[in-house]
């Protein structure tokens, strides 16, 4: 045993003033409404479209969608709840649950986007062998590891937690559970899980993001000198991976990489994380996308066309 005697976790990131709750409701309940919307969408028209849904590209920006759609759903529904009812109180266990999913499904996110930049570096330095190369079989294995190296991340973290004995207090100036607020918390030297912290979440981050950073770049490089007649399309692709890996990462790197300063910006990055980016990707990917534009004209046809057939049908 820990020693650990705190039930429960009282959230402070939110005042509970009526009028700055009801403030704050609205704009969350807009982005949670598009996680689910905007995500199932994508995920939707991928599937219907015979063309997208055999592409390596747009399998894996199906697989984003979900995992957007599903980390939306890990604290955005607790926030709501609490800014409705000004109840900031959650369990031990459900914050180690909260805690679990946030980076399971968070560090899964990361490997997923550095496996998007390798098919694009694929797609477009070797287009002779890309469908070759990024058949589905491997498609899908190289998924599954991003799953599987997001579970292991998301084990690691939640061991070196539950290792440190909480005793009080037990108020978290944060709006859902997370390591650095966790920690500050614990009533024992936590120096040590400090550091694994730093190496486990922040140089995931990192690292992943520089891979990113210099897969791009030569991507980009790709473009200029050798595919100029076709870098339009690519570059618009590229520019909309971009866009989503720093809205992902950046706001990543202020949390984890200096993860004990109290600063209001570390605040506002982890409400940033959890429920704003999971919905700006579906937004970017759609409106950027002009094959996924294409798609979802052709999904909003076939769903009216199907609509007047049946009202025909009953008349």
């Amino acid at each position: 045993m820990n020693g650990s005697t705190v039930s429960e976790f009282i959230f402070r990131g939110f005042s509970c003033s009526q009028p700055i709750r009801l403030l704050l409701f609205v704009p969350i309940l807009v982005c949670y409404t598009t996680i689910i919307f905007g995500n199932l969408l994508i995920v939707v028209t991928v599937n219907t479209e015979p063309r997208l849904h055999q592409s390596p590209m747009y399998f894996f920006l199906a697989s984003l969608s979900v995992i957007d759609a599903a980390l939306g759903c890990v604290a955005t529904p607790k926030m709501m709840a609490d800014l409705m009812t000004c109840g900031r109180t959650i369990s031990f266990g459900g914050c180690m649950a909260q805690f679990f999913f946030l980076h399971f499904l968070g560090g899964s996110e990361m490997l997923l986007l550095t496996l998007m930049a390798y098919d694009r570096y694929v797609a477009i330095c070797q287009p002779l062998t890309y469908m070759a190369t990024m058949n589905r079989p491997r498609c899908v294995r190289l998924l599954a590891l991003c799953w599987v190296g997001g579970f292991i991340h998301s084990v690691t973290q939640l061991v070196l937690v539950l290792q440190l004995p909480f005793c009080g207090p037990n108020e978290l100036d944060s709006f859902h559970c997370d390591v650095p607020q966790l920690v500050r918390l614990a009533c024992a030297n936590a120096y040590v899980t400090e550091l694994l912290m730093v190496a486990n979440s922040g140089l995931l981050s990192l690292v992943s993001f520089l891979i990113l950073l210099v897969s791009y770049g030569v991507i980009i490089a790709t473009l200029k000198g050798h595919f100029k007649e076709r870098g339009g399309k690519a570059l618009s692709t590229c520019s909309s991976h971009l866009m989503v890996v720093s809205l992902i990462f950046v706001p990543c790197l202020f949390v984890y990489l200096i993860p004990f300063s109290s600063s209001r910006v570390d605040k506002m990055a982890s409400l940033f994380y959890t429920a704003v980016t999971p919905a700006l990707n579906p937004i970017i990917y759609s409106l950027r996308n002009h094959e996924m534009k294409e798609a979802m004209g052709r999904l909003k046809n076939k769903c009216i066309f199907s609509h007047f057939c049946v009202k025909g049908e009953q008349n």
